[in-house]
């Protein structure tokens, strides 16, 4: 009965089945909370750990059948490498190797060239969590003063149990898309610590709602306008036919449309978490916060003319994972640009293994580091800091969202088409005026920069 239901379902929305039990299974995170708040709250952990992990497992099910099963493999083999190899760098590495090579090859068995939902969309989640989890019992075992504020905060003073693990594995805010939380905030949650009123359910029905009123509109938003922009119009005859300005506003739209898929996701899975209390962040001036599982800042997004800015704004868990298990953890490589590239390559493989996640992010890190560059060359030259700050700011801005919205765009091409035919098709087609654009960017930059900075202002700089 169900699968009729969900077959017309799809075909009236124009989505795709796998996709609408996708949004489904994330809304019905909101019930669960509630029935967590309401039966669950204070129960002791066993009985709490058993909800979140049938429920948990239910989704799962719903979604990918008996695929479910290579999530509670690797579960259960971090389980039992926690238990039988103890706090030691073994532990850790081969933690790290087994969960990204069984990631790895999901995504060499199941990948084909077009983007679907299955098994290996939340086991790229699961799988941070759990290599998280053996970084995190490994600092448990570390003398306080060695562990940053962060490794605190996240270190495991004992081995969990395996009911546990399965609990903040298959939590249902957090399974499917994200967010990233450490195993410490989900005990914390279980021991009714996340909330506001000591004792009791917290207060946070009205900033869940608002999290998912505003992920209703960007789903509002992406469901309206992307089939007017879809993928598959860059590799017809039609968009190469069109004039050179037409294919690159069409960069620029689809990927404020297309990026829309993700906030949407994000941000109402968010709104489950505060709804549960795992988004609670404590007091600051007097306010309570819930943001705690926050993956996106959506006025930074939006706001923004600044390529930093719109990676700083998205997908905020995940990036704030990498930099603490691996861009801090390479300190000892002494260089922080080998550093910030081994951590781009680690998210490139953990994407997938299709060319266009390379290249993607390795025109992440070029755009990057020009932007950097150019941000500097404003702040030191007297005449570009009276300009930024001038009545022309206005014309300035619109100018630089422009700019930032079409080569935020450029990059977004081959993660999206996954193989070089196809985005190099694309890229032919503009005649790779992204690469062109910031390889003279870069070359110029340092003859701005003598003609622009004062002499003595560069001088200082060198000697810093």
């Amino acid at each position: 009965m169900a699968a009729p239901l969900l077959e017309n379902l799809s075909e009236s929305l124009g989505s795709p089945e796998p996709a609408v039990r996708l949004i489904l299974s994330i809304l019905i995170g909101y019930p669960c909370a509630l029935v967590y708040r309401r039966f669950f709250f204070h129960q002791p952990a066993t009985v709490i750990h058993l909800f979140h992990t049938f429920s948990g497992l239910a989704l799962a099910a719903f979604n990918f059948g008996s695929q479910l099963y290579h999530s509670a493999v690797c579960i259960l083999v971090q389980f039992l490498m926690l238990r039988l190899m103890g706090r030691t760098v073994t532990t850790v590495l081969s933690s790290f190797t087994f969960q990204m090579l069984y990631l790895l090859a999901g995504y060499y068995y199941t990948a084909t060239e077009e983007y679907d939902i299955k098994w290996t969309m939340p086991h790229c989640v699961l799988m941070l969590k759990l290599v998280g989890l053996s970084f995190d019992y490994y600092d448990g075992g570390k003398e306080p003063s060695q562990l940053s504020s962060e490794q605190k905060t996240a270190a495991l003073p004992s081995v969990p149990s395996l009911l546990e693990v399965c609990g903040f594995s298959y939590f249902y805010g957090g399974f499917l898309v994200g967010p990233q939380f450490t195993l410490r905030s989900y005990q914390r949650l279980v021991a009714g610590e996340l909330t506001d009123c000591p004792g009791k359910p917290p207060n946070s029905v009205v900033p869940a709602m608002k999290r998912f009123a505003l992920g209703f509109v960007c789903l509002v938003i992406y469901t309206i306008f992307s089939p007017y922009y879809p993928d598959s119009y860059y590799l017809t005859d039609e968009y190469e036919a069109q004039p050179f300005w037409y294919r690159c506003v069409f960069i620029l739209l689809w990927a404020k449309v297309i990026l829309y898929k993700y906030v949407s996701c994000w941000v109402i899975a968010e709104g489950v978490c505060i709804l549960s209390g795992l988004g609670y962040n404590g007091v600051v001036d007097g306010k309570h916060q819930w943001d705690a599982c926050a993956n996106m800042k959506v006025w930074l997004f939006e706001t923004t003319p600044l390529f930093g800015g719109t990676i700083a704004s998205f997908n905020i868990n995940t990036n704030a994972w990498a930099a603490r298990h691996v861009f801090k953890r390479l300190k000892f490589v002494g260089n922080k640009t080998l550093s910030h590239v081994a951590t781009l390559f680690f998210l490139t493989i953990w994407h997938g293994l299709h060319s266009g996640y390379i290249l993607c992010f390795s025109m992440e890190f070029f755009i990057i580091t020009v932007e950097r560059k150019a941000l500097a060359l404003v702040r030191d030259s007297p005449l570009l800091t009276k300009l930024a700050n001038s009545a022309l700011y206005p014309l300035i801005y619109v100018v630089q969202q422009f700019i930032h919205w079409l080569f935020m765009g450029y990059p977004l091409v081959p993660f999206c088409l996954f193989t070089y035919d196809k985005w190099l098709k694309v890229y032919s087609s503009v005649y790779f005026c992204g690469h062109v654009f910031f390889l003279v960017a870069f070359l110029i930059m340092p003859y701005l920069r003598k003609a622009l900075v004062p002499k003595e202002e560069r001088s200082q700089k060198k000697e810093e």
